[in-house]
């Protein structure tokens, strides 16, 4: 093959690679606005923890200082978690968090995670 014919051939698959308009798919990032209860009594028992926000997957997972814990899905504006005793011992902030996990799929995009909010244990 000749260099001429190479280099053609390296062009166009080139043009090919960049023409194909391929972009990860846009999706919004979760976000909370509002815990119920904001707080909590160190020791108390379990609990539902309310997570209100927009942007929730029919998947999202609600994670309660770095743990994720059993959520249900009202809507993607509303989330429930139950948070264990063990979760609240000790007083002191702690993180919350949704992440809406990894879509499927060839084009699919990884899990999205968002910005924390402070639940205080008293």
């Amino acid at each position: 093959m000749s260099t001429i014919s190479k280099t053609l051939l390296l062009a166009l698959l080139a043009a090919v690679g960049v023409g194909c308009g391929y972009s990860k798919p846009k999706t919004s990032m979760p976000a909370i606005s509002h815990l119920s209860p904001p707080d909590a009594n160190a020791g108390s028992g379990q609990f539902q923890l309310e997570v209100d926000g927009v942007s929730f997957a029919s998947n999202a997972a609600v994670s309660f200082n770095g743990v994720a814990e059993t959520t249900t899905v009202v809507n993607s504006t509303k989330l429930e978690a139950t948070i264990p005793a063990s979760a609240i011992m000790t007083a002191g902030t702690v993180p919350v968090t949704v992440t809406n996990p990894a879509s499927g799929g060839i084009y699919g995009m990884g899990s999205v995670t968002s910005a924390p909010m402070n639940f205080t244990i008293n």
